[in-house]
């Protein structure tokens, strides 16, 4: 779905919250796409015990892509789904 950024501002954040999920959801990526890449990466700043660790996982994904466990597996583990 389209957004039209003049009609979103003019829109309450209260008639947003009660989109459908799956419009909030292209709503909050038409957002963050809409973000250059400074302005995301100071919006999602890291300090460095978080930066070893996120290295730290990709390196282990990337020496066993297949100990990974799929994203609905997590959910039902989790009781979410």
């Amino acid at each position: 779905m389209g957004f039209q950024p003049s009609v979103v501002a003019m829109t309450p954040m209260s008639d947003l919250l009660q989109l459908p999920q799956s419009e909030r959801l292209a709503l909050a990526i038409a957002l963050w796409d809409s973000l250059n890449d400074e302005a995301r990466d100071g919006a999602l700043p890291l300090d460095s015990a978080l930066c070893s660790e996120l290295d730290r996982r990709w390196s282990a994904h990337l020496n066993n892509p297949g100990g990974a466990v799929a994203w609905d597996e997590v959910r039902s583990q989790l009781g979410l789904g």
